[in-house]
């Protein structure tokens, strides 16, 4: 298998671990607005290849929402391979830089608070689990 072949597969896979874990794939850059502005509160997963998003964010990000507090809206982008979406969506992350992995937590289309990959690299996904519902139970509504 060529090294791209092997990539695509990857990729593939990361995509596919986030739909099913019930988050909106933002894949081009003019639906950013759209998902991103969206009344209520919203959890952004800047997805990746790397390591740490498949063994730490991607996991965590599945399994965090499972919880009596969490977010109105949930939607993901993938940092390198939908660069245009993933550059549209960092302009609502003022005051962070570019990370990826990532979480990005919003209330009504602006800013509130971000995991940034230092908080996920070298962590365990339990850790990670229980940040983001620390930011639920302080931001999200019991559904």
């Amino acid at each position: 298998m060529s090294f791209n072949d092997f990539m695509v597969d990857v990729v593939n896979v990361a995509r596919e671990d986030m739909r099913e874990a019930g988050y909106e794939e933002i894949t081009e850059a003019d639906q950013v607005d759209d998902a991103l502005s969206r009344k209520g509160t919203t959890l952004v997963m800047i997805n990746s290849v790397c390591g740490c998003a498949g063994g730490v964010a991607r996991p965590a990000a599945a399994n965090a929402i499972h919880y009596d507090k969490r977010p109105d809206h949930l939607v993901t982008v993938f940092a390198g391979q939908d660069r245009e979406a993933t550059e549209k969506a960092r302009t609502y992350f003022e005051g962070y830089p570019p990370s990826s992995p990532s979480f990005a937590f919003l209330k009504d289309g602006k800013i509130v608070t971000m995991l940034e990959r230092h908080d996920i690299e070298g962590s365990s996904p339990m850790e990670v689990i229980n940040r983001l519902q620390n930011i639920f139970d302080e931001h999200c509504e019991e559904i």
